[in-house]
């Protein structure tokens, strides 16, 4: 059973100081407003809070594990998270100590010393190596620092990570008000959801989509494909696609999907020289169809170039159909979708947007993420 701090006994949390997983890896604030409420509950209850995150894939430091201030050049400094400690100020009006080094000692002795309700931020983690290798010697000198873990990073719980996994192993650990909220919410899509249930597909590759459409294929009543999986889908059964976005990594598989009987392709596409670019208008007519007839609706991957007017008509006609099924629960996921959505200021309209890209694909497609099965095993 994993335990969840919405239901935690407060006289736990008084005064103690908590190590709280988030995940900041995103262009825009909107990973970090989703968390917003888990950071006030903790305060609420007079904790001090230590973030943990990372940004990106940058270079390890040695620098870094030698508790010495790191010093960035080159692509290195778009990866720290500095910038992250001025928007959590702007947010929460409040200070938020920015923490440059991993001299354990060095925090342990500024957190001891500071009043109630501080907050700190520590730099990315990725820039020690025993972070992604979900080292549990990194992960015992990150547990020396508080009293209590809540993993509050959806996005990355799909990953083994020491932050992630290994540092429940030596406290209690917890899950936050957003992961709690996407558990709560993914779930009802696979369980028992209501019919009929829709699952919209778009983005870059099919690979990376494979596993959740073998595991739907029974559970979902249509597909409706877009992007680089409908270029792939159409070049498998023979239209021409030319110079189109596709992805053939696994052609046996992509084979087989592309003849689920559940499948709707797009009937017209819209060109720019020689590649399929969005869903044409009979097709955002065709999708729309099946939109309004939904129970259940989930959304992974642009339907086309989103980035380049006018060939986000098809992505933003899906996003209004979906706002005016008030009927029917609607779930968005992936970055690109969410800040799309976010973007044509409809993300109002939507039941649940997921944090997660290749996390949430992974929950749907019924894997174990290692974030959540590390709490559970708490």
């Amino acid at each position: 059973m994993i335990r969840f701090l919405s239901k935690i006994d407060p006289k736990k949390l008084q005064k103690k100081t908590v190590l709280l997983r988030l995940d900041f890896n995103t262009e825009d604030d909107w990973r970090m407003c989703a968390v917003l409420p888990t950071i006030k509950f903790l305060l609420k209850n007079d904790c001090k809070i230590i973030i943990l995150s990372h940004r990106g894939r940058p270079h390890s430091t040695e620098a870094a594990s030698r508790g010495k201030p790191l010093r960035l050049s080159g692509a290195d400094r778009g990866f720290s998270l500095r910038k992250d400690a001025v928007e959590l100020v702007r947010l929460l009006r409040r200070e938020v100590a920015f923490i440059d080094h991993f001299d354990f000692t060095r925090i342990k002795k500024m957190v001891a010393s500071a009043p109630q309700g501080s907050i700190f931020l520590l730099e990315n983690l990725r820039f020690i190596k025993g972070e992604e290798k979900n080292d549990p010697n990194f992960a015992e000198k990150l547990v020396s620092l508080g009293d209590i873990y809540v993993n509050d990073a959806f996005a990355v719980s799909h990953r083994a990570n020491a932050s992630v996994a290994a540092i429940t192993k030596f406290l209690p650990s917890y899950a936050g008000l957003e992961l709690e909220a996407e558990i709560a919410h993914l779930s009802r899509v696979m369980i028992r959801p209501k019919r009929p249930l829709i699952m919209i597909v778009g983005g870059a590759k099919v690979s990376d989509k494979l596993d959740v459409l073998r595991y739907f294929r029974n559970k979902a009543d249509k597909f409706l494909l877009g992007g680089g999986p409908a270029n792939t889908m159409l070049a498998v059964r023979g239209v021409e696609v030319k110079k189109s976005l596709k992805d053939m990594s696994d052609l046996g598989e992509i084979k087989k999907i592309a003849c689920y009987p559940n499948m709707i392709l797009p009937v017209d596409c819209a060109w720019r020289k020689d590649a399929i670019v969005d869903i044409g208008p009979n097709t955002r007519k065709l999708f729309i169809k099946e939109i309004s007839r939904a129970a259940t609706i989930v959304w992974s991957g642009p339907l086309g170039l989103i980035d380049v007017k006018p060939y986000g008509e098809g992505s933003l006609a899906v996003a209004k159909a979906i706002g005016k099924n008030k009927k029917a629960l609607s779930v968005a996921g992936g970055g690109e979708t969410v800040m799309f959505i976010k973007k044509s200021r409809l993300d109002k309209k939507f039941t649940f947007i997921s944090t997660g890209g290749g996390a949430m694909l992974d929950f749907l497609a019924g894997k174990k993420l290692p974030g959540i099965e590390a709490l559970k095993n708490k």
